[in-house]
């Protein structure tokens, strides 16, 4: 017997997330049918974030305007750049305190097996920062699993091809527990694998 089309419809949305296969769809749709405050309040966030959420010009991160608070503020270092898969990254190494220069989001990391590719990565838009000539260091802060190394290798290449020179790029330090996601991380795990960092290019001249 087939669910009623409304509820159908509810299922195949939550089934399209990331991570989300049918029985979870089923689990959570009924959820948000049983309780209505809580379908209510998914309806109004999702409204909300759509009609508000913006990504910033500058580094691609999520915010209301047109810059996020990071690329608006005059104190942050405009010279290095880390390059993050999401913006939980970008919330976790503010919450760390732990990097004061600017961020690079490139909105996903490489996993064609999930229907990630190139062309869904902000490459590019940090090709245009960089060649814009005040960038001397790219930090590879991608997560230390095989999506996050396999992006941090198509960023280098593409850093590599670009012609840049005078760049300086680095990788945070070995030090990151293998497989772990950089947004659950110790404020301390953090900041030692951004002072452990190593160059895997380095400036010429």
């Amino acid at each position: 017997m087939a669910y009623p089309a409304p509820v159908e419809s509810l299922v195949r949305a939550f089934e399209a997330l990331p991570g989300v296969g049918r029985v979870s769809a089923e689990r959570l749709t009924f959820h948000v049918l049983r309780d209505a405050s809580a379908g209510r309040g998914l309806r109004d966030g999702l409204a909300v974030a759509l009609e508000s959420a913006r990504r910033c010009a500058e580094c691609g991160n999520v915010c209301e305007g047109k810059t996020c608070e990071v690329c608006s503020d005059p104190e942050r270092d405009t010279t290095t750049l880390a390059v993050v898969e999401e913006p939980r990254h970008v919330e976790a190494l503010e919450r760390a305190g732990v990097f004061k220069g600017r961020y690079h989001v490139l909105m996903g990391a490489l996993n064609p097996a999930d229907g990630t590719e190139e062309r869904h990565l902000a490459v590019k838009a940090l090709l245009a920062r960089v060649q814009g000539g005040r960038v001397e260091e790219v930090i590879l802060a991608t997560d230390p699993d095989k999506e996050g190394e396999a992006t941090a290798l198509l960023v280098l290449d593409a850093l590599e091809s670009s012609g840049v020179e005078g760049l300086t790029v680095s990788r945070l330090a070995r030090g990151l527990p293998a497989g772990s996601a950089i947004e659950y991380l110790h404020k301390g795990v953090l900041e030692d694998a951004l002072e452990d960092r190593r160059a895997i290019r380095r400036r010429q001249g």
